[in-house]
C-alpha cells in the first residue's frame, strides 16, 4: 500500500533523527534474508545499541542528500536495501552483520556505510568489521598499562624471596 506524503515526511523525520544520534551506518543488502533471520539479526543489533532500519531506497536519497553526503545515491544500489545505525561503537554494526553473514552465508551482503560523515566501499565495512570493538580496545590499553607495574611488582617479590631463601639457608646451614 503505498505511503502518504505525511507518512514519508515522518519517515524522513524519523530517519533525520537516527542519522544525527549515530556513530556509524553500515548499508546491508538483504534480498534472501528472511523473516526470522531478520528478526534474528535485529535482535543482536539492539543488544549492541544498534538499529536495523528498512525504507525504501528514494527516501533514503533523500535523507541522505539533505546531509550533504553526495558521494553516492542509495537508489543506485541493488536489491533490498537495510540501513544499519550504531548508536554507541562505531564498528559494533559491522562486527555484528559480519558475524551474522558468516553464519548465513549469499543472504546478506554489505554495500557500503558511513563513518565520520565519509561513505566506505562494501570492502571498507569489511575490513571495519575486523577491527576489534572499543571494549577490547580499552581492555588491551589497560593491559598495557598495567604491565610495567605488574613485573616491577615481581621483580621487587623476586628479590625478596631470594631474600628469604638465602636466610633459609644460611639458618639451616648453622643448625
Amino acid at each position: 500500500m503505498a505511503k502518504t506524503k505525511e507518512q514519508k515526511k515522518e519517515i524522513i523525520k524519523n530517519l533525520n533523527q537516527k542519522i544525527e544520534n549515530s556513530n556509524s551506518i553500515v548499508f546491508i543488502k538483504f534480498d534472501a534474508l528472511g523473516v526470522k533471520d531478520n528478526d534474528e539479526l535485529r535482535r543482536k543489533l539492539k543488544e549492541e545499541d544498534s538499529e536495523y532500519y528498512v525504507a525504501k531506497k528514494t527516501l533514503l536519497d533523500i535523507v541522505f542528500k539533505d546531509k550533504k553526503n553526495n558521494d553516492f545515491q542509495v537508489k543506485d544500489f541493488e536489491g533490498k536495501i537495510a540501513v544499519v545505525f550504531g548508536y554507541k561503537d562505531e564498528v559494533a554494526p559491522a562486527k555484528i552483520v559480519n558475524e551474522f553473514k558468516k553464519l548465513n552465508k549469499d543472504k546478506i551482503e554489505f554495500i557500503g556505510g558511513l563513518l565520520e560523515g565519509k561513505f566506505m566501499s562494501s570492502r571498507e565495512v569489511s575490513d571495519l568489521a575486523c577491527l576489534p570493538g572499543k571494549q577490547e580496545l580499552y581492555a588491551k590499553l589497560v593491559g598495557s598499562l598495567n604491565a610495567p607495574i605488574s613485573n616491577f611488582v615481581s621483580v621487587i617479590n623476586g628479590n625478596t624471596r631470594k631474600l628469604i631463601y638465602v636466610l633459609s639457608a644460611i639458618k639451616e646451614s648453622k643448625e
